[in-house]
Parts: C-alpha cells; structure tokens; sequence
C-alpha cells in the first residue's frame, strides 16, 4: 500500500483502466479512485475497452473513454483494477503499455507481474472485492471519502458478494467496511434495485431456456447448463443476467457446482462456474486456463457445446471421484 501512495503521489497525469467486459466491482474501484485522484489535484480519466453490456452499468458507461489523448510535456501513469495484468483490459492493452502500470487486484492468480517500487502490484486474494482495497487505499492516501464514492464502492462490493450473500464468517472486516459506507452515504436499497431491477424480458426468456435444459451430474452435485450459438446470435449479451441463472442453479438441493457453457463463435465456448464452499472453482479455471475466485471463476476453451462438455465433465469427476 505504501508503494501504491508513494506511485500516485509522484504522478501527475493517471489513465485508470480495468477489465474489458466490466461488472461493477470495476466499474466501482475504477470511478471512485478516479474521484479521490482528482481531489488530490491530479488528472485522471477512467479507460475501458468495454462493452458494457450489464443492465446494471448502463448509466455509467458515458464517463468512459477507450484511448485518451495525453496532453504534451505529461508523465503518465496507469493504474489497472479489478484484473491480474494489461492483459486482461481487451483492446486497449498495447496502448497502456506505454507507461508506467499499478495493478490493484483481489483475484487468486499466479500471472501477476512482479512488483517494484516502479510498477507496485497490490494483491489481496481475500478480499471479496476490489472495492475494499480502493477503501483502504484512499484512507491511505489521507482522505475521507465522498458520498459518491461511498455509492460507488458500495456498488462494487455488492455486485461481487451477490449482495453480501456470498460472505462468511472470515468477512468481518467486509461488513464494518460496508456499515462505514453506509455512514457516509451509501443506500443499500437503492444500490440493490440499481443491480436486480430494469432486467429485459428477453433476460428472463433466456434464463428460463437455459434453466430448462439443466443437466444433473454426479448424484446432483453439479449441475450444468449451456446457451447455444444461436441464443448468443439472437439474443446477445445485454439478455444475460448471470447473476439470477447461477442463484437458481445453486438453489438446487445438493448441488455444491453449476456449469454453464455458452457457444459465443464457432471456434469457442465460455464456461462459468460457480459453486458453494466445498469445491474451490478457482483452481479448476486456472488448470484449463481461465481463473477468478474459489467460488465464482470462468474459462475460454475451444471447441463447441459438446466437446467442452465432455471435457468439462471429465474434468469434474476426477474431482468428486477423489472426495
């Protein structure tokens, strides 16, 4: 943390970027440390290849640019949220290379870049949220945060927590984090209508296709799904509501993970995988090439429908084979 305070603080002019294919939690870190930056007296603009394709983002996704113009005479610095590396930012990843690059994250992973005075990398893979680490780095930085910042975090922790759902008793400190948002001004019932309201119906025609197709796998231990090439074409992204298929899944009685596979091109599938506490996703993902967190990760893998399921099952039941 310290090193992070001692990058900015030496910085003048900051790009502050995220993943591509934002959810709230980067949006959330991304906009809320923009704001403390420009109370510091700094520049700072907000940077996404996008798309923002979650209902929940579209009245944020105007404040971002994709590639800004850097005025003359200005050393730059980047500061990546919310993803292991410039890798992870889609499109605009040649462009941030430029320059000098932070990178705060809370994901699991063994591809995080060395850290240096020069380029800090902060990793906190307790964290339930970037968003927290954003919190303590603004305290860090010695300021009391605003109301709108507040909002913002607060945003971003519930989006990746399914509303504080998905915490334990090891998340004490996420809880006095979220009350001390609360006091300066965050609105819990406002921010859960701005993630579960204004869904399409088209989302609740898809997720009713996909949760009526739901295989059952290993005694009802996993149960996995897929979206087909077809849906993705005529339906797109902006139909997927993830969040509500997956509680759905894993309401299911002795289900511990749920599968979902959807063809987005002819080469490819995505998979999502979510589970309860007894299976740790995370190192599935990382083992075929994607990652995210112990219960709640995704992967790329090539093939159609049923060759990834195939793999993906063959994968599983090495899994609950040895448990």
């Amino acid at each position: 943390m310290e090193e992070l305070v001692r990058f900015i603080n030496s910085g003048s002019f900051f790009i502050i970027a995220g993943h591509k294919e934002p959810d709230g939690d980067c949006v959330g870190c991304q906009l809320a440390l923009r704001s403390a930056l420009l109370r510091l007296g700094k520049n700072a603009v907000v940077c996404s290849a996008g798309p923002f394709t979650r209902s929940e983002l579209r009245d944020y996704a105007d404040r971002f640019i994709k590639i800004p113009e850097i005025p003359e005479n200005t050393s730059c610095k980047v500061i990546i949220n919310d993803c292991t590396s410039a890798d992870r930012t889609g499109d605009i990843e040649d462009f941030l290379k430029q320059f000098p690059c932070a990178i705060i994250d809370h994901h699991a992973s063994l591809n995080h870049p060395k850290s240096t005075p020069e380029e800090p990398v902060y990793v906190d893979s307790t964290s339930p949220s970037c968003t927290l680490i954003i919190y303590k780095l603004i305290k860090a930085l010695g300021l009391e945060l605003t109301e709108e910042e507040a909002a913002l975090l607060f945003f971003g922790l519930c989006t990746d927590t399914g509303f504080l759902r998905f915490l334990t008793e090891k998340n004490a400190d996420a809880f006095e984090i979220a009350a001390d948002l609360i006091r300066y001004g965050a609105n819990p019932k406002k921010t859960y209508n701005t993630i579960y309201s204004g869904k399409s119906l088209n989302s609740r025609i898809l997720t009713g296709r996909i949760l009526s197709r739901t295989e059952s796998h290993f005694d009802g231990r996993l149960a996995l799904s897929y979206e087909t090439l077809d849906e993705y074409n005529n339906f797109g992204l902006a139909s997927r509501d993830s969040e509500s298929l997956n509680q759905l899944m894993l309401s299911i009685k002795g289900v511990e993970v749920t599968v979902v596979i959807r063809h987005e091109c002819a080469d490819n599938c995505t998979v999502s995988l979510r589970s309860t506490d007894k299976i740790d996703v995370s190192k599935i993902a990382s083992d075929l090439g994607g990652g995210g967190h112990k219960n709640a990760s995704g992967v790329t893998m090539e093939g159609d429908i049923s060759f990834v399921r195939q793999n993906i099952l063959k994968t599983f039941k090495n899994i609950f084979d040895s448990k």
